[in-house]
């Protein structure tokens, strides 16, 4: 019996968009850098680049979210992903890489579910590299079973899955950085092109005085010699689609002063306009810390009068 989950999964729908998770991948498109990633993140010592069978899914799931460097070394199924907005789905977009990069595996092995003896399975992990500006801790364990509803005390899920994120930011995990020197570098690039855009750079100026930067300063120096318009070009089109999203909430913020005008004259009070105002504006800051723009503590001072409200409001926006 050859398994065929694609099947399965035919809700999975593209879309024509793309994310940073484009340039990480690009970075690490290297048998080399991707072992050294390995080394660094398992504590191993491995030295032949050869020995890595890579995988890479794609268009596997919802909105075109592709995970980003999948490979087998060893006994080891190791799915490496990267995202810059923080999800608290990705244990179950683990599963869903999963179940295919078994169902790969299963069938070119050439073996049978209908068999008597137990299929050997490589062992799973499942890594996510996040740089987005939302959450500040070092590493944290997302897993699938905190996702279902609860049952009762004594029931167990059947299923689960566990996605451990580890936080690449520039400053965070220092000693993984000093690992693993290609990861390192790419902080560093987002980190530079965060700060100029901060000091009101244009974009394209932020990202080109990122690249002479980063040439002068040998930090991924090889692959902006040999790619440099590529890298600049993923980099443009994926704050495109910021400025895309960032319109979208201004108009919500035009929509919430409406709103709220209009329930300030139903009820007499100046207090709807205000509120209106507020959640308008919260959508904003929301956005552009999710984004990576600006962090949780630059959108406080920037709200410093709402500022417990605007924690509060945020909170229970995640939840849902």
């Amino acid at each position: 019996m050859k398994l065929n989950l694609s099947k399965v999964f035919r809700f999975r729908r593209k879309v024509n968009r793309k994310y940073k998770d484009v340039l990480f991948r690009f970075i690490f498109r290297d048998k080399k850098d991707l072992l050294s990633l390995y080394n660094a993140i398992n504590g191993t010592d491995y030295q032949n680049p050869e020995e890595l069978e890579i995988n890479t899914l794609e268009n596997v799931i919802y909105m075109k979210m592709k995970n980003d460097l999948s490979f087998l070394v060893g006994a080891s199924m190791n799915l490496y992903e990267h995202q810059s907005t923080w999800n608290p789905n990705m244990p179950l977009r683990g599963l869903f890489y999963f179940a295919e990069l078994y169902e790969r595996y299963v069938n070119s092995q050439g073996y049978r579910l209908t068999g008597s003896t137990r299929i050997p399975l490589p062992f799973p992990n499942y890594i996510v590299f996040y740089n987005g500006m939302e959450w500040e801790a070092e590493q944290t364990e997302l897993t699938l079973s905190k996702a279902f509803e609860e049952q009762g005390e004594d029931r167990k899920p059947a299923l689960e899955c566990r996605a451990t994120i580890l936080n690449i930011n520039s400053g965070h995990n220092r000693e993984l950085m000093e690992k693993c020197r290609r990861l390192e570098e790419y902080a560093e690039f987002i980190q530079r092109i965060r700060d100029n855009l901060q000091k009101g750079m244009r974009l394209e100026g932020a990202v080109e005085r990122a690249i002479e930067y980063c040439l002068a300063h040998g930090i991924l120096a090889d692959i902006l010699r040999k790619g440099q318009m590529e890298v600049r070009n993923m980099l443009l089109e994926e704050y495109n689609e910021k400025a895309d999203r960032e319109y979208l909430r201004k108009e919500s913020l035009e929509e919430g002063i409406k709103q709220g005008r209009e329930e300030g004259r139903k009820e007499g009070r100046e207090e709807g306009r205000k509120e209106g105002i507020a959640l308008g504006g919260f959508e904003i800051l929301a956005g552009l810390v999710e984004d990576g723009i600006i962090s949780m503590e630059q959108a406080k001072e920037r709200i410093k009068e709402k500022e417990e409200e605007f924690i509060l409001w945020y909170q229970e926006r995640k939840k849902r």
